[in-house]
């Protein structure tokens, strides 16, 4: 790992909302942190860097990965963590987003949060006088970002030269922040989705701008066959959000059914080094109630992934979701930790 002390040092107090806030070289330290946390996690080595901090997760929106990673990322650095639920805050309702940030912005170091409007996030951040993580909005999803490309930093040993083709709805959070994000990190990024779910338009121009920066290369297309060739990652995502209309479920699932992640759909990458990724949950089984919903409505076995696909990178995924771990601890622990102490640990 190249350790660049002024890089490391511009995460202090700084809040982690969006990808866009930072550079290249800011991701690409990440990353190499999150690897290294990942080894320290692996070989007891001690990293209690927050001890005595403590924590607010505030979670609008419920996630089993999201709220795991952060609860365990805090202890594990020695931090203390409370979690508050929707039902718990009522924010917007008795008590605005500013209020709720001042009052937990004088109790805690940081506070994570998870929920719909990017815009609440943003003013938590303005208001709380602390840091914030960004733990999903409908916009964005940074803390998943850092995890994917860790992800694909461990697997090829660098992100030099590497396509990713993101396949499914263009326009939800993940699809734009794999734009983004790859074309800041100089990686190539194929958007392949019906027309009607491509990315907005100034999200494709901003991600442009970065690819002319970063010399990598974007494609927005509904051309499987012509678009996947040479693909050295395939990612794909749910087809659809809970609470969602049904008409709009039963447009989708009609619209995507083409862009399944099957056994055909690999092979036309003809590239056999191709790993699969999946940020998760996936309905690759009838094996949940949904998917056996889904299976009884329209006769599908799985939506956006086969189990087939599934189960044949289903090590690889799960490490992708391990890595939500090492990734968020490595941003919390830039953000409030004792970084020099770390990587004299870590011999660095």
């Amino acid at each position: 790992m190249n350790r660049d002390e002024t890089i490391i040092k511009n995460f202090k107090q700084k809040s982690f909302l969006k990808i866009m806030d930072f550079s290249k070289e800011e991701l690409t330290q990440l990353i190499d942190l999150s690897i290294m946390m990942k080894k320290a996690k692996k070989e007891n080595i001690p990293h209690k860097l927050l001890k005595d901090k403590n924590i607010a997760l505030i979670f609008e929106k419920p996630s089993t990965r999201t709220r795991a990673a952060f609860s365990v990322a805090g202890r594990d650095l020695g931090a203390n963590i409370d979690y508050f639920g929707k039902e718990e805050l009522h924010i917007g309702e008795k008590e605005s987003i500013e209020d709720t940030a001042i009052v937990l912005g004088r109790m805690y170091d940081a506070i994570e949060f998870r929920g719909h409007r990017h815009q609440d996030v943003e003013a938590l951040s303005a208001s709380a006088k602390v840091p914030v993580w960004n733990g999903l909005t409908d916009e964005w999803h940074p803390t998943q970002m850092i995890a994917d490309f860790m992800t694909i930093t461990e697997v090829f040993g660098s992100l030099e030269d590497k396509t990713l083709s993101y396949i499914g709805d263009g326009r939800n959070n993940i699809a734009r922040d794999l734009l983004i994000t790859g074309s800041i990190l100089g990686v190539n990024v194929n958007i392949i989705s019906p027309e009607k779910l491509f990315p907005d338009d100034d999200i494709i121009q901003m991600a442009q701008q970065y690819a002319t920066l970063s010399g990598s290369k974007i494609n927005i297309s509904s051309d499987i066959d012509k678009t996947i060739v040479n693909s050295d990652v395939i990612y794909t995502d749910v087809w659809f959000s809970m609470g969602e209309s049904k008409d709009l479920i039963d447009e989708r699932i009609q619209l995507l059914k083409p862009f399944q992640v099957n056994q055909q759909l690999l092979e036309k990458t003809k590239n056999p080094n191709t790993i699969v990724l999946h940020c998760l949950p996936a309905f690759h089984d009838t094996n949940t109630n949904i998917g056996l919903s889904i299976h009884n409505k329209y006769d599908l076995e799985a939506m956006e992934i086969t189990d087939q696909v599934f189960q044949t990178n289903k090590e690889m995924i799960f490490n992708q979701a391990e890595n939500r771990l090492h990734s968020i601890k490595a941003i919390m622990a830039v953000t409030l930790g004792d970084m020099d102490t770390f990587y004299e640990q870590m011999a660095i």
